[in-house]
């Protein structure tokens, strides 16, 4: 790493410690030791003192191994269960939109609304993880995924539909940026980026799963169950196998899966954060008979907790503590990197939701040749048509699309580390853009499918690149407090996106898919004003 590189981390980490705390760090508060290892020799030969070892040399002396392969399928399988939560919604519009009776405004509200919970779960999730814990926080946002996204296929109206989606989202909402922090908390750093990757490539997972799901039960006839007055049509039935992923991934991180070690050490809980590190060099050296090494730990010491004001209402002094983390990321040389993330997050985000939601409703317009937005005549004529029975070459080549993404996922586990998260992030947004803005001018049904494989493909290289380079851009005490605003921003954007193609695909079909195309661009260009994160230490 550069010396620039460990300037902007130690000016980033001093921002941190100063905006924690008006007053300032205690002199006496630079390094502390967190446990305090038996009696021996330590680095520099003298007897009797402790030897010590940051995050950094601790992760390294836990190994790599098993443990990380274990840790790697549990943390994917909870990032694949949120893919099939968002991504369901999209493939149950051209059926459900009869059952409900929906107009395009109102799949519009519907594929927003998820997002509308995940913009107000994202960032309390995050900054919850960052006070009391990782793991904690995980269990109990997936199980609001699993639970709600299962109690919204019994909803017999569209506005209980659309309030439990809502609630739903706010699970989603934790478990997205919360489960990337948890996850590099526990990696060495010469293997974080290709780590990182590889876990987002469980998105794909879950987008193929939902794909397939919807393939499978939605147009089967074997899928309709009664239940008393409510029938449950296919899709219903498809909502409820979409929310197993998440309840199955709660019950695995409240039985197997213990705290970060970094959230440990940075809160002070040495002998547990000892403690994981036992476990992972026990999981990764089973066939060894290596002795784990004895060592204490030592770090920064966090903002200390302990001097806050006593003035001011219980919930101002609450919202005071909430907020404080977004002026923190705002604030001195953390500045610039979150100005530019802000951006990154609001253009990829309002282009690939707004877009992707809206993939099964425009292949179903390509059915008899033409482009999306070349089919506006028989528009009348699609808005009547039954949705029964149910077509499945849309659910198709839906699954066609989502698995498109297995190149794009291939090549950043490979280049990660040698290219590095920003390149592979700007160039992601570049091509896209000009992907999206093909897809407007093609004039069949193929042409559509193969852009729209293009799309999806190159731009998972960038949410990707992004999930490594926000997860390395900022210091423990920040990190799921940033990727849980930064997703919110998101959050934002996809609602704006899906808004504004259910408003404007019937009237104007041109005008959301060239600006889907004007802001991935946009992000692109903006992108390379990120530092360079290529094998950074966690700080």
């Amino acid at each position: 790493m550069s010396r620039r590189g460990h300037t902007e981390d130690a000016e980033a980490r001093e921002a941190l410690l100063g905006a924690g705390d008006p007053e300032g760090p205690d002199s006496d508060e630079g390094e502390v030791t967190l446990y305090k290892s038996p009696a021996v020799p330590s680095d520099d030969g003298q007897e009797g003192a402790p030897r010590r070892r940051t995050y950094e040399e601790a992760v390294e002396e836990a190994g790599f191994g098993v443990f990380h392969m274990l840790l790697l399928l549990v943390c994917g399988w909870a990032n694949a269960s949120d893919a099939v939560e968002i991504l369901c919604v999209s493939f149950l519009l051209p059926t459900a939109r009869c059952d409900l009776q929906l107009s395009s405004s109102d799949m519009g509200l519907l594929t927003a609304s998820i997002f509308l919970g995940m913009m107000f779960g994202g960032y309390l999730w995050g900054y919850l993880a960052d006070l009391r814990g990782r793991q904690r926080v995980l269990i109990v946002s997936l199980s609001v995924n699993g639970l709600f996204g299962a109690l919204a296929s019994l909803a017999p109206w569209f506005w209980l539909f659309l309030l439990l989606r809502f609630i739903s989202g706010v699970g989603v909402g934790g478990s997205i940026p919360v489960i990337f922090s948890y996850f590099s908390e526990f990696l060495p750093r010469l293997r974080r980026g290709a780590m990182i990757s590889a876990l987002a490539t469980f998105w794909m997972a879950g987008n193929i799963l939902a794909a397939g799901l919807a393939w499978w039960v939605i147009p089967a006839s074997w899928a309709h169950v009664a239940l008393g007055p409510l029938t449950m049509q296919s899709w219903r039935v498809f909502v409820v196998l979409c929310s197993v992923p998440s309840l199955s991934s709660a019950l695995i991180f409240s039985l197997m899966m213990p705290e970060s070690p970094k959230f440990l050490m940075e809160a002070g809980r040495e002998e547990e954060a000892l403690h994981v590190f036992r476990v992972m060099f026990a999981v990764n050296h089973l066939r060894s008979s290596k002795a784990f090494p004895m060592f204490g730990l030592v770090t920064s010491s966090p903002p200390s907790q302990s001097r806050r004001s006593s003035h001011g209402s219980r919930w101002g002094r609450l919202c005071k503590t909430g907020l404080a983390p977004i002026k923190q990321l705002f604030s001195g040389s953390l500045r610039p990197r979150s100005v530019v993330l802000l951006v990154v997050f609001y253009t990829i985000s309002f282009g690939y939701y707004g877009l992707w939601m809206w993939f099964p409703e425009l292949f179903k317009r390509t059915e008899d040749g033409g482009s999306p937005c070349a089919n506006m005549s028989r528009l009348p004529q699609l808005q009547n048509q039954s949705c029964y029975p149910v077509n499945t070459a849309v659910y198709m080549e839906g699954f066609v699309v989502a698995a498109s993404n297995l190149p794009g996922n291939i090549f950043t586990i490979l280049l990660m580390d040698s290219i590095g998260g920003k390149t592979l992030l700007s160039c992601s947004l570049l091509v896209s853009s000009a992907s999206v803005f093909f897809i407007y001018l093609v004039q069949t049904k193929a042409g559509s499918l193969v852009l729209s494989c293009v799309f999806s493909g190159v731009s998972v290289i960038g949410w990707n690149a992004l999930d490594v380079v926000g997860t390395e851009l900022y210091p423990t005490q920040l990190r799921s407090s940033a990727l849980g605003f930064f997703t919110g921003v998101g959050r934002v954007a996809a609602i704006m996106g899906n808004v504004v193609f259910g408003s404007l695909v019937d009237s104007n079909c041109a005008v959301p898919i060239l600006l889907v195309s004007a802001l991935l661009l946009a992000g692109g260009v903006v992108a390379f004003l990120l530092p360079q994160t290529k094998h950074t230490e966690l700080s």
